[in-house]
């Protein structure tokens, strides 16, 4: 399968950069593997992608959008994560990474959670905050009772003097 050139991404197979997030298959190069990175744009008005950032070991990793992306690591343990434009962890989770290996994993921005899957299908997920509108609903839930106690309490207390 051939994709079209693009003048923002980097340059097709041969020589692959390690921690550089490719739009097609690359083949990993000694002693790395490949990450195979899916992302959705998630429910949100301004796609998550595009807000958020990759990291790989506290490393960020330049992805432009939502859709697949190949990234070659390192052999070894690895802390996988997006987070927001603040850096706060939005989902995680760990991988050991074989030479040679691919291993897919899914970010799944969602309505309710953020989780992250791998090729199987597995949650693997080790923290996955809630979504933004979960969050505003939970925040817009506090904020009634809040008030309307506050009302409530006034209005006791105005009608008891």
């Amino acid at each position: 399968m051939s994709y079209p050139p693009h003048p923002s991404y980097p340059p097709g197979p041969g020589a692959v950069t390690p921690l550089v997030a490719y739009p097609h298959p690359i083949p990993p190069p000694p002693g790395h593997a490949v990450l195979v990175v899916s992302v959705n744009r998630g429910p949100y008005l301004v796609p998550a992608p595009s807000t958020s950032k990759f990291k790989v070991d506290r490393q960020v990793v330049p992805i432009p959008g939502e859709g697949t992306w190949h990234v070659a690591v390192p052999a070894g343990p690895h802390d996988v994560r997006y987070t927001d434009f603040m850096g706060i962890p939005v989902m995680t989770t760990a991988l050991v990474a074989h030479p040679g290996a691919v291993h897919q994993l899914s970010f799944r921005f969602g309505g309710w959670r953020n989780r992250v899957h791998d090729g199987h299908g597995t949650d693997v997920t080790k923290f996955g905050m809630w979504s933004n509108y979960s969050i505003l609903l939970v925040t817009l839930l506090v904020l009634g009772v809040v008030c309307c106690g506050g009302f409530a309490l006034l209005a006791g207390l105005s009608g008891s003097a």
